[in-house]
């Protein structure tokens, strides 16, 4: 089956959200003509920051007329549905569709599926989309932003990731889940365990910090959530992780030296498969030092502050 996905992002988040994508479905090059992605890979549009809704194709025609007659064979049996037209981010003015004319294709459409439309509770919803100069028809999943609710945090941190990046930054750590075991070994207040734990991934979190430790449990607590938070210097981690989280520590006033940033990378080159380094200083020449590949990267901005986002092997 093929998979129709949506997104957006504010100018400052491009760089971020290219790479969550091409990460997420395994491409090399982001159009952003049209903030459209087609892909046999299915992904919950909810786990991302950036993806809009998903649209399950069942049919595609090169006319608007082509998706009429064939939803015709369409069988919703008992269950109730709405078509929705979903806007694409097309800026070629010249192709708008005015909002009467996307409701006269949701009307013409939905009357030609044998069933009972609803448009208040639909059992099933269903999207019709242009791309370019064809169109597609399938179920239709919206993000839910259930995610924004962690950005009220009992205990957080005025240097912490954004909830929107930290789940970004789980994403491009963890594409795929299953079977995965993850780490965050500076896990600071929490921010990344809550997100990649609210995914359901399986990721255990540290810090040396014994103080902050309850505070990071309070966190998991508040959203129901549970996990495994213990006091350890990371330089003593025996374990072994397929992939390792790393938000290089640091406050307004001072910045690791350069000899503990390689010692730290050096025990994440030996707990763990892939690495997912955020930064604020250049730190390419430590990574390969400690024995890294980098393979991708991003900048997360915010005003005139930028995080470095480093995908490491």
């Amino acid at each position: 089956m093929s998979y129709v996905y949506t997104y957006s992002y504010r100018d400052e988040e491009q760089s971020l959200c290219e790479l969550e994508l091409r990460t997420l479905f395994d491409i090399n090059n982001i159009n952003n003509d049209f903030r459209i992605i087609e892909s046999p890979v299915k992904i919950n549009p909810s786990r991302s920051p950036f993806l809009k809704e998903r649209i399950d194709v069942i049919f595609e025609g090169n006319e608007l007329q082509d998706i009429v007659q064939k939803v015709k064979q369409l069988k919703v049996g008992a269950y109730t549905y709405k078509v929705i037209y979903v806007k694409s981010g097309d800026f070629n003015q010249t192709k708008k569709i005015s909002f009467t004319k996307r409701r006269e294709i949701e009307r013409e459409i939905g009357l030609h599926i044998d069933g009972e439309p609803n448009l208040i509770n639909p059992d099933r919803l269903f999207g019709i989309l242009r791309i370019d100069e064809r169109w597609v028809f399938g179920e239709y999943v919206k993000n839910d932003a259930s995610w924004l609710r962690h950005q009220k945090k009992p205990n957080s941190y005025s240097t912490a990731l954004s909830t929107r990046v930290a789940r970004s930054v789980v994403n491009i750590a963890v594409p795929n889940p299953v079977g995965i075991k993850a780490i965050d070994p500076c896990c600071g207040i929490g921010t990344v365990l809550v997100e990649a734990l609210s995914m359901g991934i399986d990721i255990v979190g540290s810090d040396r910090n014994y103080l902050i430790i309850p505070g990071v449990k309070e966190n998991l607590a508040y959203f129901g959530l549970e996990g495994e938070v213990t006091v350890r210097d990371m330089n003593k981690i025996t374990e072994k992780y397929d992939v390792a989280i790393i938000d290089m520590p640091y406050n307004l006033c001072s910045v690791l030296p350069d000899a503990d940033k390689l010692n730290m990378l050096r025990s994440a080159r030996r707990f763990s498969s892939k690495l997912v380094v955020i930064t604020i200083e250049e730190i390419d020449a430590i990574l390969e030092e400690a024995g890294f590949t980098i393979i991708d990267r991003a900048v997360a901005k915010k005003g005139s502050f930028s995080r470095h986002v480093i995908v490491c092997e």
